[in-house]
């Protein structure tokens, strides 16, 4: 998503015209503030932050099937199947390796207090 100049404030001015921006924000307008001069935090309406919510349980829901699938394929072909231990472990491991690299790369693009 693409934001206007108009859509970045700085930090001061967001404390000075909080209640504007919640307004805004309101109507559907997102707000990037500044801290510093770089990208600090993102002010999203309450309605928007569940929708990612839902849509991130929603792709963790899928990743848990796919997993699932393969391990059915898997033991159908008579192949050696993994402990749900270890299988858990893993799914862990790639959720974590992929947070890490969102906020690796949110850090690289919005300046060091962005996650």
């Amino acid at each position: 998503m693409a934001f206007t100049p108009k859509d970045v404030i700085s930090l001061s001015q967001a404390r000075a015209n909080l209640s504007e921006l919640i307004d805004e924000v309101q109507k559907g307008t997102d707000k990037i503030i500044t801290k510093n001069g770089e990208a600090s935090v993102a002010l999203i309406s309450t309605e928007k932050l569940e929708h990612y919510y839902r849509a991130e349980r929603a792709r963790i829901h899928l990743l848990l099937l796919e997993d699932a699938k393969e391990a059915i394929a898997a033991w159908k072909a008579g192949e050696p199947t993994e402990d749900a231990g270890e299988a858990i472990g893993r799914i862990r491991a790639r959720l974590r390796q992929e947070r890490e690299e969102r906020e690796r790369r949110a850090r690289e693009d919005g300046g060091e207090d962005a996650k």
